[in-house]
Parts: C-alpha cells; structure tokens; sequence
C-alpha cells in the first residue's frame, strides 16, 4: 500500500482531535481541517492563518454545512489519502455519512470514531447500549471495505483516556484541585489507559502502517495501573512540589468507598432518568474488583503499543499531567 500523506481530520478542535492533530502535523503529513461552517454556509477552502482555532501549519480548513451531507463530503475529502474523524457525541448521528462520503472520495484509509474501549466483551451490559450508536458506523465501514477493497478503516481502541480524565471527572476517585481522593475497595484493580500523547501517537502509528492496521480495531495503552499506584504517584507529585521554594501544598486527603455503592446509584440514577448516571457507570466498571472489565490488553506485548509507537508512560508521568505539572 503507498504512503498515506494527506489528512483530513474531522473534529480537530475537540479533547482528542487537538492531539491528533498536533500530532500528525509533527510527523509531517499534510493536514486538512473539515469542519461544520458557524454560519450556515460553507466556503471551499480556508487559508489557516485567518482562523483561531486550528494550527497554522494545516493546509486547509474547508468548511461544510452540515455533516450529514455525503456529496459536500465527498468533494471536501477529494483528493486525500485518509480521513479521521473525533466528532464529539453530538454528532455520533452523522458517522455514517462520513463513511460514506470518505468511500465515495476514494480514500484508502477512514479512522472511524472509537477512541474509548471499542469492543469490550468485558462491559457492565447497560454499557453495550451507550455504545450501540457508535456501531453503526464501524458496521458501515465494515461494509465498505468488503464492497471495495481499495477502501480501509481501522479503530483506535484507547481505554481511559487517563490524564485528561484524571483532571477532567473528580469520580474517578481523585480530585486534583482539592487535592482528595476516594478509593474505591481495595484500589488494586488495574485498568488500562492512554494519555493524550498516547492518543495523538496511536492515529500517526496506523497511518504510518497501514497495511498492518488495515480493517480492524487496534489497542493502544500508555500504561496500565491502580488507584493506589495513582495514589502514591500524586502524593509524591505533592512532595516534590512542596520542596520548591514559595510552593505549600495541602496533603491528599483520602476517603474510600465502593463499587457496589457507586453502580447501584448508577441505576437508580438511570432509572430516575437523572444525568450523571454513564460517568458512575463507567467508573464502577474501571474498578470493578477482580473483574478486569477495563483492561484493553493485559500486557504491552498483548497491544499495538510497540507498532504504534506509543511510549510507555509512568504513574508518576500521568499524575504530573493531570495536575498540568507537564505537558
């Protein structure tokens, strides 16, 4: 298969696509930005230096009216090798047109929008229903690819995506601005995650080879860990920045409670139809104890880490990322 070079990412601006994108500039392919016009109405094709948002150095940002347009796809994605898209769930409704619109631009590469735990047979069951709207693009894909050998997709499996989600939900079990932390049970309970870095890596890996990663979903993990080795990691991070001079921080606080707990106000939650209700979910799945419901791949060698390029990150690493102590 030739080199994949040009790029068009959809999302760019979001939590992942800021990465992606950062990243896939750094490795040198020419970007392309697609994204919805504000307005209402689309041009063909923006220079970068007059918008905010994106990067300089992107070859283009094109505008479209709306995503669900597969022929305005279509020729916004013409002339490209692949497509990524990291639309936010807002969107997830139109992923099928953008399946469409990449096969009808003869791409040879579309990353359908995964990034979270893919296929996980480990999952509590009420998880499966969240993530049924996700399929039925990948199942577009799937069909695509059988129709047209020429066209390709790969998922990016990523687990937790574990320093912006440290910083980002306090149910994880550690809020990083008051410096507390809730350990659920034991604290033992591994789960895998990839951090932002990870992330960005993971897309370049499977453009960079793709033959290797064609048709499938790939696993990526920067580390694999427990909400005591995240403990300590913080707690050493607190150390460290205590011995820099005019720098006092407060101790890590530390509270516990359980799984059972947290997934049973889960479902009462559901059942009252209160929001909130998918986060508790998701946290009583990542330490659901002995169950391993969250672990993408048990084992560096068990992942596409190595293939990827995806460096293996540490506890103390990921902690100093989540308190912004690093980049």
């Amino acid at each position: 298969m030739p080199p994949i070079r040009k790029v068009a990412v959809f999302g760019a601006s979001g939590t992942f696509g800021t990465p992606i994108t950062a990243a896939l500039l750094n490795a040198g392919f020419e970007v392309t930005i697609v994204t919805r016009a504000a307005d209402g109405s689309s041009s063909s094709s923006s220079p970068p230096t007059t918008s905010k948002t994106f990067p300089a150095q992107v070859a283009s940002v094109v505008e479209v009216d709306s995503y669900g347009d597969v022929a305005a796809l279509a020729a916004a994605l013409a002339g490209h090798d692949a497509a990524v898209s990291v639309l936010g769930p807002a969107a997830l409704a139109h992923e099928a047109a953008l399946v469409d619109a990449a096969a009808a631009a003869g791409l040879r590469r579309f990353v359908v929008n995964d990034f979270g735990w893919g296929q996980n047979p480990r999952c509590f069951p009420e998880m499966r229903e969240v993530g049924a709207r996700r399929h039925v693009a990948w199942d577009r894909a799937r069909d695509r690819a059988d129709a047209d050998p020429a066209f390709t997709w790969t998922g990016v499996t990523i687990g937790n995506p574990i320093d912006w989600a440290l910083r980002r939900f306090p149910r994880m079990g550690f809020n990083v601005a008051e410096r507390t932390a809730a350990i659920y049970d034991s604290g033992t309970e591994t789960f895998t995650g990839t951090t932002l870095e990870g992330i960005g890596q993971a897309v370049v890996g499977v453009l960079r080879h793709p033959e290797a990663t064609a048709n499938r979903f790939v696993k990526a993990r920067s580390i694999q860990t427990c909400q005591n080795e995240l403990l300590d990691a913080f707690q050493n991070q607190n150390n460290n920045n205590n011995n820099a001079p005019g720098q006092q921080q407060q101790p890590w606080t530390v509270t516990h409670d359980s799984v059972a707990g947290l997934r049973e106000s889960s479902r009462q939650k559901r059942q009252a139809g209160v929001a909130g209700w998918i986060l508790d979910l998701l946290v009583a799945q990542l330490y659901d104890e002995g169950e391993a419901r969250c672990v993408v791949a048990p084992s560096r060698q068990d992942s596409d880490a190595d293939l990827l390029g995806i460096r293996e990150e540490t506890a103390q690493e990921v902690a100093a990322k989540a308190l912004g102590l690093a980049g």
